[in-house]
Protein backbone atom coordinates (compact mmCIF):
# COMPACT_ATOMS: atom_id res chain seq x y z
CA UNK A 1 0.00 0.00 0.00
CA UNK A 2 1.68 3.49 -1.08
CA UNK A 3 1.48 6.38 1.22
CA UNK A 4 -1.72 8.40 -0.37
CA UNK A 5 -0.11 11.66 0.91
CA UNK A 6 3.21 11.79 -0.91
CA UNK A 7 4.62 14.54 -2.74
CA UNK A 8 4.75 11.99 -5.80
CA UNK A 9 1.25 10.73 -4.85
CA UNK A 10 -0.36 14.40 -4.76
CA UNK A 11 1.63 15.38 -7.98
CA UNK A 12 0.30 12.16 -9.75
CA UNK A 13 -3.07 12.69 -8.84
CA UNK A 14 -3.06 16.47 -9.53
CA UNK A 15 -1.88 15.69 -13.07
CA UNK A 16 -4.11 12.82 -13.71
CA UNK A 17 -6.93 15.24 -12.55
CA UNK A 18 -6.32 17.91 -14.73
CA UNK A 19 -6.31 15.59 -17.99
CA UNK A 20 -2.53 15.13 -18.58
CA UNK A 21 -1.12 11.27 -18.58
CA UNK A 22 2.51 12.40 -17.71
CA UNK A 23 4.97 10.87 -14.75
CA UNK A 24 5.98 13.55 -11.82
CA UNK A 25 8.89 12.01 -12.02
CA UNK A 26 9.79 12.72 -16.13
CA UNK A 27 8.44 15.89 -15.19
CA UNK A 28 10.69 16.56 -12.43
CA UNK A 29 13.30 14.96 -14.26
CA UNK A 30 13.24 17.82 -17.15
CA UNK A 31 13.06 20.63 -14.61
CA UNK A 32 15.97 19.37 -12.98
CA UNK A 33 17.32 18.49 -16.44
CA UNK A 34 17.00 22.14 -18.05
CA UNK A 35 17.96 23.78 -15.36
CA UNK A 36 21.41 22.00 -15.00
CA UNK A 37 21.64 22.85 -18.57
CA UNK A 38 21.42 26.78 -17.59
CA UNK A 39 18.14 27.37 -18.58
CA UNK A 40 18.00 29.66 -15.16
CA UNK A 41 15.12 29.94 -13.38
CA UNK A 42 12.41 32.08 -15.17
CA UNK A 43 8.42 30.61 -14.55
CA UNK A 44 7.45 31.56 -18.12
CA UNK A 45 10.54 29.28 -19.68
CA UNK A 46 9.37 26.38 -17.64
CA UNK A 47 5.93 26.86 -17.97
CA UNK A 48 6.51 27.23 -21.96
CA UNK A 49 8.62 23.93 -21.70
CA UNK A 50 6.14 21.99 -19.19
CA UNK A 51 3.13 22.75 -21.36
CA UNK A 52 5.15 21.01 -24.31
CA UNK A 53 5.35 17.84 -21.84
CA UNK A 54 1.78 18.17 -20.66
CA UNK A 55 0.86 18.18 -24.08
CA UNK A 56 -2.02 20.81 -23.24
CA UNK A 57 -3.09 23.96 -21.75
CA UNK A 58 -2.58 24.07 -17.95
CA UNK A 59 -5.17 25.01 -15.41
CA UNK A 60 -4.08 27.45 -12.22
CA UNK A 61 -3.90 24.91 -10.32
CA UNK A 62 -0.96 22.87 -11.69
CA UNK A 63 1.06 26.03 -13.12
CA UNK A 64 1.01 26.91 -9.13
CA UNK A 65 2.30 23.53 -8.82
CA UNK A 66 4.50 23.43 -11.38
CA UNK A 67 6.16 27.35 -10.14
CA UNK A 68 6.26 25.44 -6.51
CA UNK A 69 8.41 22.49 -8.13
CA UNK A 70 10.32 25.10 -9.46
CA UNK A 71 11.60 27.11 -6.73
CA UNK A 72 11.50 23.75 -4.76
CA UNK A 73 14.45 22.66 -7.43
CA UNK A 74 16.09 26.20 -7.81
CA UNK A 75 16.54 26.35 -3.67
CA UNK A 76 18.14 23.40 -4.25
CA UNK A 77 20.49 23.70 -6.71
CA UNK A 78 21.37 27.63 -5.42
CA UNK A 79 22.02 26.24 -2.09
CA UNK A 80 24.28 24.70 0.71
CA UNK A 81 22.48 21.31 0.49
CA UNK A 82 24.78 18.30 -1.41
CA UNK A 83 21.74 16.33 -2.29
CA UNK A 84 18.34 16.79 -4.50
CA UNK A 85 15.02 15.51 -3.59
CA UNK A 86 13.84 13.62 -6.31
CA UNK A 87 10.10 13.30 -7.10
CA UNK A 88 9.63 9.18 -7.08
CA UNK A 89 7.07 6.86 -5.58
CA UNK A 90 7.88 6.28 -1.88
CA UNK A 91 9.73 3.05 -0.59
CA UNK A 92 6.90 1.40 -0.16
CA UNK A 93 5.28 1.12 -4.02
CA UNK A 94 6.96 -1.80 -5.67
CA UNK A 95 9.95 -2.26 -7.12
CA UNK A 96 9.05 -2.49 -10.52
CA UNK A 97 7.38 0.78 -10.60
CA UNK A 98 9.75 2.78 -8.18
CA UNK A 99 12.40 1.26 -11.32
CA UNK A 100 10.24 2.62 -14.16
CA UNK A 101 9.92 5.84 -12.56
CA UNK A 102 13.50 6.12 -11.82
CA UNK A 103 14.22 5.27 -15.37
CA UNK A 104 11.28 8.32 -16.49
CA UNK A 105 13.02 10.75 -13.97
CA UNK A 106 16.12 9.81 -16.48
CA UNK A 107 14.30 10.53 -19.63
CA UNK A 108 12.84 13.60 -18.13
CA UNK A 109 16.03 15.04 -17.21
CA UNK A 110 18.03 14.02 -20.47
CA UNK A 111 15.31 15.87 -22.45
CA UNK A 112 15.44 18.69 -20.22
CA UNK A 113 19.08 18.96 -20.38
CA UNK A 114 19.48 18.51 -24.31
CA UNK A 115 17.00 21.09 -25.20
CA UNK A 116 18.55 23.76 -23.23
CA UNK A 117 21.82 22.95 -23.29
CA UNK A 118 23.80 25.37 -25.06
CA UNK A 119 26.92 24.12 -25.76
CA UNK A 120 27.33 19.97 -25.06
CA UNK A 121 31.28 20.21 -25.99
CA UNK A 122 32.34 22.35 -23.26
CA UNK A 123 31.73 19.42 -20.52
CA UNK A 124 34.23 17.83 -19.05
CA UNK A 125 34.73 14.09 -19.01
CA UNK A 126 32.81 13.89 -16.02
CA UNK A 127 30.18 15.84 -16.41
CA UNK A 128 29.41 13.56 -19.99
CA UNK A 129 29.74 10.54 -18.28
CA UNK A 130 27.01 11.72 -15.86
CA UNK A 131 25.00 12.00 -18.67
CA UNK A 132 25.71 8.78 -20.39
CA UNK A 133 25.08 6.69 -16.80
CA UNK A 134 21.45 8.69 -17.02
CA UNK A 135 20.84 7.18 -20.41
CA UNK A 136 22.17 3.84 -19.15
CA UNK A 137 19.87 4.13 -16.13
CA UNK A 138 16.88 4.83 -18.36
CA UNK A 139 16.66 1.67 -19.47
CA UNK A 140 17.21 -0.75 -16.56
CA UNK A 141 13.96 -0.45 -15.25
CA UNK A 142 13.23 -3.91 -16.14
CA UNK A 143 16.40 -5.16 -14.59
CA UNK A 144 15.46 -4.88 -11.27
CA UNK A 145 14.07 -7.72 -9.30
CA UNK A 146 11.96 -7.20 -6.11
CA UNK A 147 15.08 -8.76 -4.08
CA UNK A 148 16.82 -7.59 -1.26
CA UNK A 149 19.81 -7.44 -3.88
CA UNK A 150 17.33 -5.35 -6.35
CA UNK A 151 16.27 -2.65 -3.53
CA UNK A 152 20.24 -1.96 -2.75
CA UNK A 153 20.60 -1.21 -6.52
CA UNK A 154 17.98 0.78 -6.89
CA UNK A 155 18.90 2.79 -4.00
CA UNK A 156 22.57 2.86 -4.91
CA UNK A 157 21.20 4.82 -8.37
CA UNK A 158 18.87 6.39 -6.41
CA UNK A 159 21.51 8.41 -3.89
CA UNK A 160 23.64 8.73 -7.18
CA UNK A 161 20.57 10.57 -8.97
CA UNK A 162 20.32 12.70 -5.89
CA UNK A 163 24.25 14.37 -6.52
CA UNK A 164 24.43 14.01 -10.23
CA UNK A 165 22.60 17.28 -10.96
CA UNK A 166 24.72 19.14 -8.45
CA UNK A 167 27.70 18.50 -10.75
CA UNK A 168 26.12 18.93 -14.36
CA UNK A 169 24.72 22.71 -12.68
CA UNK A 170 28.03 23.12 -11.18
CA UNK A 171 29.79 22.79 -13.88
CA UNK A 172 27.09 24.23 -16.55
CA UNK A 173 27.13 27.55 -14.68
CA UNK A 174 31.22 27.74 -14.59
CA UNK A 175 30.93 27.58 -18.30
CA UNK A 176 28.23 30.84 -18.14
CA UNK A 177 31.07 32.59 -16.05
CA UNK A 178 33.58 34.90 -18.17
CA UNK A 179 36.76 34.19 -17.84
CA UNK A 180 38.53 36.55 -15.82
CA UNK A 181 40.57 39.70 -17.67
CA UNK A 182 44.18 39.26 -17.50
CA UNK A 183 46.24 42.24 -16.23
CA UNK A 184 47.34 43.57 -18.98
CA UNK A 185 51.46 44.97 -18.43
CA UNK A 186 52.69 48.12 -19.38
Amino acid sequence: MTIANSPYQAFATLLTSSGHNVSPAELHGQLLGRSCAGAGFDNEGWLIDAAELLEGDIQDNVRNALIGLQEMVKGELTGDDVTVVLLLPTDDAPLADRAAALGEWCQGFLSGFGLNCRDSSMLSTEATEVLQDLAAISQVQDALEESEDGETDYMEVMEYLRVAPLLLFSETKKADVPPAAKPSLH
